[in-house]
This record gives structure tokens, C-alpha cells and sequence, in this order.
């Protein structure tokens, strides 16, 4: 059974109709899911769910504001249960200000929209980080940054590794703040006053130093691992798997995930956008949407075993 989807186009102005459009080529894509393109007419994707309509020249403040309406409109289709998840193509966050919508990211407003605690994670086949804190100024981290945030970053996380990722036993690691991990307490002391007294509350591994807590997640040691600010766990994401990683909003009540990447402003409409992250995203959503069906959904009468002969219920497995 396919996978229905509601697909945003993200900021008009950007690559987002490319690489819709592409992904939407995609053999794959078709095998696999029933894609509702949501966002304005005339950027150059035909949709299925209009929120107006574009025209090249436009304001940012207009492309925010569509940007924010096509979110609006994917979250109201998923939460009424129309698609099984949604997949975002790249948002201009200045546009999105401007447009009306003073959020950082599409992860505050997807948590805003659907009043859940979530997380932001980065996946690819080397290498998933999660975020304790996300769209900061650094002066800001170590305000943010607090026993509870750590801690619902790991409980959000291992809950989306089983429940959506199908690993029963997730090995979750905390990457430390200071160089280090404070060394000593030398370049301060909140990884042994803050971050491991979390981690071990937890029940997750760490604080480990920035340094190698990656490289070590990428040789199999840990399932993911939790960045205490936005660029240490970015930068290790991307420079292992750019453009072909994909974000996935743990939390949520249903499976969202989008592109690795922005909206490519200095290439729009020059048919160069790689769509390899966006069908990536496409694919992998599709996969977790049926991995929670054949969870949720009870199974058929043709799929339940006989009853026994003296007519009792069936037996379990065990």
C-alpha cells in the first residue's frame, strides 16, 4: 500500500518547485507513495492543494507568507488524517518572518502547529544527530541548555529510533559542550555539572568530546547522537552525508522530514538543484508512515490465525 503525502514547495523563489518536481519523477517516488503537492500556483509544480498563487518578481515577505500557509495546510491534512506524513521542501526564514510567521524554523513552528515537544534530528546511512538546542544565537546555547532539555531530547529520540526507525535498543550518545569535555573543568564546568549528571539520568552515554563522539557514531558505536547546539551537530551531519541527508522531526504525531539543504536562492531556476535529498526525504517519510500503519492498524480478518478446534482463541506466538 502506498504512502499518501502531503509535499510543501517551500519558498517560491528557492529550488523548492525543482526539486519537487524532480522528486516527483522519481521511479521510486511513484512506486511508493501518492504525493499531495501543496503550495501556490504558478511556481512552476502543478499542486494539488492551492495557497494562492505566484508570480516571479514577488516580494520575500509574499513568498514567507505562502511558505507559512502551505505548512499550515500540510499540518491541518496530516492531523485530519488525509496523508500519512509531510514533506517540506526549503523555507526562507527571513521570508518567514517577514511574511507573518515569527518562527526560526519549520521544527518550532511544526511544534507550535501540533503542541508536541520535538526534536530536530539529521539522518543518513552514516551518522543520525539530534539537537538538544536548534535555531540560537551562540551566546544564547548554554541559557538554553538545561537538565530538561537534554533529557526530552533523549526521550524523544530513543521513542522516534523504535517507533519509527524500528531500532528495538537504541545507543544514544551526548556530545559535550566545552573543548574537551571541559578537560578537567578547565574550559568550564558544564559538561560534569550539567551534561553528564543529564546523561546519566537519561540512561545515554557521555558527555564525549565533539572531537571523536562522531567519529565513533560513525563506526557503529552509537545509533545517534545528541549535539548541544545547532552547528557542532550540522557540521558533523553534513560533512559526512551532504545532499543526500534528510531532517526528521521526532515527535510529531506524524512522520515529517525534509531536505538537508536550503533554498539555493543563487541557482533557482537554472534546472542545476540536486533533488537527491529531497526524494531521500520523500522515501524515507513514505517508509516510516508504513512502518506506524502496520503498528497502529490492526490486522485483517484474512491476516489473523484460525481459531483453535475447541474454539478458544488463537494462540500467540511466543
Amino acid at each position: 500500500m502506498k504512502s499518501r503525502l502531503a509535499m510543501t514547495v517551500g519558498d517560491p523563489r528557492g529550488i523548492g518547485p525543482e526539486i519537487v518536481a524532480k522528486a516527483l519523477a522519481d521511479p521510486q517516488v511513484g512506486e511508493r507513495c501518492d504525493v499531495v503537492v501543496v503550495g501556490p500556483t504558478g511556481a512552476g509544480v502543478s499542486v494539488g492543494q492551492s495557497v494562492g498563487s505566484w508570480s516571479s518578481g514577488a516580494s520575500a515577505a509574499v513568498a514567507g507568507k505562502i511558505s507559512g500557509l502551505a505548512i499550515e495546510r500540510a499540518v491541518a491534512m496530516a492531523t485530519a488524517g488525509e496523508v500519512d506524513g509531510v514533506v517540506t521542501a526549503p523555507i526562507d526564514k527571513a521570508a518567514l518572518l517577514a511574511g507573518g510567521y515569527d518562527f526560526p524554523g519549520h521544527t518550532e513552528m511544526l511544534a507550535k502547529l501540533t503542541n508536541s515537544r520535538v526534536a530536530m534530528m539529521l539522518a543518513c546511512d552514516k551518522l543520525r544527530v539530534v539537537l538538544a538546542t536548534t535555531h540560537l544565537a551562540l551566546q544564547d546555547v548554554t541559557r538554553a541548555l538545561t537538565r530538561d532539555s537534554i533529557i526530552d531530547a533523549a526521550r524523544i529520540t530513543r521513542d522516534g529510533l523504535r517507533d519509527w526507525l524500528g531500532i528495538a535498543e537504541p545507543r544514544i550518545a551526548l556530545c559535550a559542550l566545552n573543548p574537551h569535555a571541559g578537560d578537567g573543568e578547565r574550559f568550564g564546568d558544564e559538561d560534569t555539572k550539567l551534561l553528564g549528571p543529564a546523561a546519566r539520568e537519561a540512561n545515554i552515554a557521555g558527555p564525549f568530546p565533539a572531537d571523536t563522539v562522531f567519529v565513533r557514531a560513525m563506526r557503529g558505536e552509537f545509533d545517534a547522537v545528541i549535539a548541544p547546539y545547532h552547528d557542532v551537530g550540522m557540521t558533523a551531519i553534513k560533512v559526512a552525508s551532504f545532499g543526500s541527508a534528510v531532517n526528521i522531526t521526532l515527535g510529531l504525531p506524524f512522520p515529517r522530514t525534509s531536505p538537508d539543504h536550503g533554498t539555493a536562492l543563487d541557482i533557482a531556476g537554472q534546472n542545476r538543484a540536486d533533488p537527491s535529498s529531497m526524494i531521500a526525504a520523500t522515501l524515507l517519510c513514505a517508509s516510516i508512515a508504513s512502518r506506524v500503519r502496520s503498528r497502529d492498524d490492526p490486522p485483517s480478518n484474512a491476516d489473523r490465525p484460525p481459531a483453535s478446534r475447541s474454539g478458544g482463541r488463537p494462540s500467540r506466538a511466543r
